[in-house]
């Protein structure tokens, strides 16, 4: 049994479809990434899994229970978000906001405490040096890690990426992607990402979806992706590296 699934999903904004029968499934240790131009409705469609948002028709189940039968609010701390914008709360030290889901779980103070300590040796911010600072004294790339250390704090089941490291300088972006591969080889969380960058999708996806329009135009891991014929995947293979604008 599929970890997330998407069946046959409908989300409407005044009189348009933003996602139109929509169906994937993601399973363990997997991320799915979604790929598309700008309104495309790859951020609809994480926004539907942790109910920020609710479709029209169709269904989504989680672990096998569906979406709508779940408390939002205890269905969001099991899952970990990640957006390009971080949301650190700025008065709050690093150690705090890495904590935030884990007190809202009323985890026992020192579980609490060694877990950020762990995950932000994980991310590459000693805890000796970062705990008590405050996201204004952090470069962007150092505060995105936080966001991926808040993300996994709550030892979530499901992880959701919606362009985390698109304002990231490429050095440091490239440097985010490395990271994310090893965590993901460490916790095997389930994920979706979501990116317009191809080259991002092909290096960090298990799988890739192209959504055109709010419509799924192809499905498939990247050994497969690079020779798809399907019109947007195509266009976003014309713009890897070494492509001539003439072509």
């Amino acid at each position: 049994m599929a970890f997330l699934s998407f069946r046959h999903v409908v989300c409407r904004r005044g009189d348009r479809n933003v996602l139109e029968d929509v169906s994937f499934d993601v399973d363990e240790g997997e991320t799915l990434v979604l790929l598309g131009r700008s309104g495309s409705g790859k951020t609809t469609a994480l926004r539907l899994v942790n109910r920020l948002i609710e479709y029209d028709s169709g269904e989504i189940l989680f672990e096998g229970n569906d979406l709508r039968s779940l408390d939002p609010i205890a269905l969001r701390r099991r899952i970990g978000y990640v957006i390009q914008e971080v949301g650190l709360l700025p008065h709050w030290t690093i150690a705090q906001n890495v904590a935030l889901v884990p007190m809202l779980q009323r985890w026992p103070r020192e579980k609490t405490e060694q877990r950020v300590r762990e995950l932000l040796k994980q991310v590459s911010l000693p805890p000796e040096e970062y705990s008590e600072r405050h996201p204004r004294e952090l470069s962007g790339g150092q505060r995105q890690r936080i966001g991926v250390a808040r993300a996994l704090a709550g030892n979530p089941s499901l992880l959701l990426f919606d362009e985390p490291f698109g304002a990231l300088d490429p050095v440091t972006r490239r440097d985010m992607q490395r990271q994310f591969l090893q965590l993901r080889e460490q916790y095997r969380t389930p994920a979706v990402f979501v990116t317009h960058d191809v080259v991002e999708a092909m290096a960090l996806g298990t799988r890739i979806g192209v959504l055109d329009g709010g419509r799924l135009e192809l499905i498939a891991p990247p050994e497969e992706f690079t020779g798809a014929s399907t019109p947007v995947a195509r266009a976003f293979l014309d713009t890897l590296p070494g492509r001539s604008l003439r072509n």
